[in-house]
């Protein structure tokens, strides 16, 4: 099945949720909505679902305007952030019920009760309640009641935020393969750039409801399109700085000035914005690195990296150390780059510049 999103919009008491969307997602592929908290992926997917309607334009099922047929005769999963299970049912039963109202045979409910049980791991729960479950079987025993149908589409609106890192992390390795060898169209919200990396397939990037860019995952993170799709896909996110291209050099004023890296030598003399991942700055200099001035702000110790965030040059940088670094707010932090890393957009906030991967 391909799905169809063509000049969606959706208003709400004058607010613009969705504005032009035209998408395309294809069954076998693992498709991720990327955005920050309100930046419309639950809007889609509602109306993906046939939960709620655009004010204009259509969706379409494999050619079929489905835009105003409602959920109950659409073939959908859907999971949750929460963990919603019938409590007063079984796992067997919780994952059963949607094949019951389906009308299924009791042979082939079974079968694909324990199949799908089998599958995500939780078979020897079945005769358990959802309250004597962990949150991530919980979540599991939802998902399954959501995959066991065959939907030709299925929807999953974060569905591990509410678990803890590990559980969440041993989900993640696990989605792809459940959905390998399903001929359904998968889409699946979350607002982490790492759960979208992970994730792979492809990645539309939802800001302020409008999409600002699509594409292989992988690619959209190593081009990314605009300085704000750096913003969303990336966490810290990438640090930013107006620079000057002139005579062969890269400039900012007071701070270095540097011959052309190679990924900028066609560019046009001119204003540009300049950005740098935290993990391509350093704390220790060498030969292919200039030398930035800074001063700490705070700094985060998150397990064995530590985050530098830095006043440089009056912007708000982040260093990502490997390491624990103990420095203090107020104290002098020399950070060094390597330009050949660096991403450049022009004025109009288009990439014009990346590094060679």
């Amino acid at each position: 099945m391909s799905l169809v999103l063509e000049g969606v919009d959706r208003t709400v008491g004058g607010e613009v949720y969705l504005k032009d969307i035209n998408l395309t997602f294809e069954r076998g592929e693992f498709n991720v909505l990327l955005g920050l908290t309100e930046a419309g992926k639950t809007t889609m997917m509602r109306i993906m679902a046939g939960l709620d309607h655009p004010n204009t334009g259509r969706v379409l099922e494999d050619g079929h305007e489905v835009t105003k047929v409602p959920v109950r005769k659409r073939s959908v999963g859907m999971v949750y952030q929460q963990f919603i299970n019938y409590p007063s049912l079984s796992v067997y039963d919780n994952i059963a019920s949607p094949l019951k109202l389906a009308g299924l045979s009791a042979a082939e409910i079974d079968r694909r009760v324990r199949t799908e049980a089998e599958r995500l791991g939780i078979d020897h729960l079945i005769d358990r309640l959802p309250s004597e479950l962990s949150g991530g079987q919980q979540q599991r025993c939802a998902m399954a009641r959501a995959l066991v149908r065959d939907a030709k589409l299925v929807l999953l609106d974060e569905p591990l935020v509410n678990l803890d890192y590990k559980l969440r992390e041993g989900l993640r390795s696990e989605l792809r393969n459940l959905f390998a060898d399903r001929d359904t169209v998968v889409v699946y919200a979350t607002t982490e750039p790492e759960e979208a990396l992970v994730l792979g397939g492809k990645t539309t990037v939802l800001h302020e409801g409008r999409v600002i860019q699509h594409g292989v995952t992988a690619e959209c993170y190593r081009h990314p399109a605009s300085t704000t799709v750096t913003r969303v896909f990336a966490d810290p996110p990438m640090n930013l700085m107006p620079i000057q291209v002139d005579d062969g050099r890269v400039k900012v004023e007071g701070l270095f000035d540097q011959p052309l890296p190679g990924q900028m030598k066609d560019l046009v003399p001119g204003r540009y914005t300049m950005g740098v991942r935290p993990h391509h700055l350093y704390a220790t200099p060498n030969d292919d690195r200039i030398t930035m001035q800074g001063e700490v702000e705070v700094a985060e110790v998150a397990g064995s990296v530590t985050y530098v965030h830095l006043a440089v040059n009056g912007h708000d940088w982040v260093v990502e150390e490997r390491g624990v670094h103990v420095v203090h707010p107020g104290e002098r932090f020399d950070v060094h780059a390597d330009l050949n890393r660096a991403y450049v957009f022009d004025s109009a906030d288009q990439l014009v510049a990346a590094p060679q991967q």
